[in-house]
C-alpha cells in the first residue's frame, strides 16, 4: 500500500476526477449572467427576477440532504451521471418551454442537481486520493468548477450571438450532458482500495468490517459529530457567507462610484482571473503546512480587501481591493471541501458531507442576506464593512477550531 501511496499522481485520475466538474462548472457558468434576464423577458418584475435567481440557492439548500441519500444508494459515478442528466433536462426545460413558472421549476431543478453533483464529486475525490494529496486534490476540484464558470458565459455569448438568449441553456444542456458522459468513466470506488487511488479489489476482511458496522443515518452522524458541526461548521459557514456576498459588492460599489459596466466587467474579469490561476499552490500549502495555514489567512485577506473597498474611490482602486478580494479566496480553493473530508467519517460520508454542503449553503443565501438587510438599514458601505466583520469572525472561529499543522490522520 505504501508503494501505491507513493507513486500515486493526480493526473491519473485528472479526467474522472476533474473532467466532468469542468464541464458541469460550464453549464452552469452559461446560464448564470442570464437567469435575471430571461425572467425579465417573461414577464417578471425586477424583484421577482432576483427572486428566481435565488431558486437555484433554494433548490441546492433543500436537496443537500436528500442527496446522501442518492450518493449513498447509487454510488459516486451514477449519482454524477443522473444530476448532469438531470441537470441537462432543466436547460432544455428552460430553453424549450417559455412560461415564467416553468422556467423557474427549471432554475430550481438546476439547483437540485448541483446539490447532487457536488457532494457525489467530493465524495469521489475524497475517497480516491490518499490523504497526502487531498488537499492538492479538492483544491484542483475548485479550480476545475471555476475554470468552467469562467469558460461557460462565453461559451454562451458566441451561441446567443445567432440563436438568442435561449441559446445559453442550450449551451448548458451540451455541457451537462458532456459532464454526464465523461461521468461514465469514473471507476467504481466498491472495488477500490481505499483512500490510496489504487484500483484493486478490496478484500474480504474490509467488507466484513464494513458490513459489522450500523449504516449510519443523517440523524446519528449529526449527533455524533454536533460538536464539529457547531464549531469548524459555522467557520465554514461564514467562508460561504463572505464568498456569496463578495460577488456582488464589487459590482454594487462600481456603480455606486459611477464606473461604467465595461470597466465593471473588466474588475471583475481580472479579479476573478487571479482567484482562478492559484488553486493548486493553495491546496500544496494544505497538505504541506496545515489547513489552518491556508484557511486563515484566507478569511483575513477577503475581510481587508472588503474592509478597503468602501474606501475606494476610483477604477484603479477598485481594482486593487477586488484582486486582494479574489486573491484571498482564491488561496481558499477547495478549504470547505477539504474541511468536510478531513471531518467526515467512514461509513457515513456521505450523510456527513450532505450536512457539510447544507452549512455552506445556509451561508451562500445568508451572505447577500445580511448585505441587503444592513444596506437597506444603514447604507450599502455600512453594508460591506458588516461583510469584512463576518470575514474576521470567520478567521477567528477557523484559528480557535481548526487543527493546526499537517494532517496525519483520516
Amino acid at each position: 500500500m505504501a508503494e501505491a501511496i507513493d507513486t500515486f499522481s493526480l493526473r491519473g485520475i485528472a479526467v474522472p476526477a476533474f473532467g466532468p466538474t469542468v464541464l458541469y462548472g460550464t453549464a452552469i457558468g452559461a446560464i448564470l449572467p442570464v437567469v435575471a434576464l430571461t425572467a425579465r423577458d417573461l414577464g417578471a418584475t425586477v424583484a421577482l427576477a432576483a427572486a428566481i435567481v435565488t431558486l437555484t440557492g433554494i433548490g441546492s439548500l433543500l436537496t443537500n440532504v436528500p442527496a446522501t441519500l442518492v450518493t449513498t444508494r447509487f454510488g459516486e459515478k451514477w449519482a454524477l451521471v443522473g444530476a448532469a442528466a438531470w441537470c441537462a433536462a432543466a436547460m432544455v426545460l428552460a430553453a424549450s418551454v417559455p412560461v415564467l413558472w416553468v422556467f423557474a421549476v427549471a432554475v430550481f431543478m438546476v439547483g437540485m442537481a448541483g446539490a447532487v453533483f457536488g457532494l457525489a464529486r467530493q465524495s469521489y475525490v475524497t475517497e480516491a486520493v490518499p490523504l497526502h494529496y487531498r488537499a492538492r486534490a479538492l483544491s484542483t476540484l475548485g479550480g476545475s468548477n471555476r475554470i468552467g464558470v469562467f469558460i461557460g458565459p462565453f461559451a454562451a455569448a458566441g451561441v446567443m450571438s445567432f440563436a438568442g438568449t435561449p441559446g445559453a441553456y442550450w449551451v448548458g444542456a451540451v455541457a451537462a450532458l458532456g459532464a454526464g458522459l465523461l461521468s461514465l468513466t469514473v471507476p467504481d470506488l466498491s472495488v477500490r482500495g481505499p483512500g490510496h487511488g489504487n484500483w484493486a479489489s478490496r478484500s474480504e476482511e474490509l467488507e466484513e468490517a464494513v458490513d459489522a458496522v450500523a449504516a449510519p443515518t443523517i440523524r446519528s452522524i449529526l449527533r455524533s459529530h454536533s460538536h464539529v458541526f457547531g464549531t469548524v461548521g459555522i467557520g465554514v459557514l461564514l467562508i460561504a457567507a463572505v464568498r456569496a456576498t463578495r460577488q456582488a459588492v464589487i459590482p454594487l460599489w462600481a456603480q455606486h462610484l459611477g464606473i461604467d459596466p465595461a470597466q465593471t466587467a473588466l474588475i471583475y474579469g481580472i479579479s476573478a482571473g487571479i482567484d482562478m490561476l492559484i488553486f493548486y499552490p493553495a491546496g500544496r500549502v494544505m497538505d504541506l503546512r496545515g489547513r489552518r495555514a491556508v484557511a486563515v489567512p484566507c478569511m483575513l485577506l477577503m475581510a481587508a480587501g472588503l474592509g478597503l473597498l468602501p474606501l475606494t474611490s476610483s477604477p484603479l482602486q477598485l481594482l486593487l481591493a477586488a484582486l486582494l478580494i479574489g486573491f484571498g479566496n482564491g488561496i481558499g480553493s477547495g478549504i470547505v471541501m477539504t474541511l468536510g473530508a478531513d471531518f467526515s467519517p467512514q461509513p457515513g460520508r456521505p450523510q456527513f458531507l450532505g450536512l457539510w454542503r447544507l452549512l455552506s449553503d445556509i451561508g451562500i443565501l445568508s451572505g447577500p442576506g445580511l448585505l441587503s438587510l444592513v444596506t437597506a438599514l444603514i447604507s450599502l458601505s455600512a453594508g460591506i464593512a458588516a461583510t469584512a466583520v463576518m470575514g474576521l469572525a470567520g478567521a477567528a472561529v477557523l484559528w480557535r477550531y481548526v487543527p493546526k499543522g499537517r494532517r496525519t490522520g483520516p
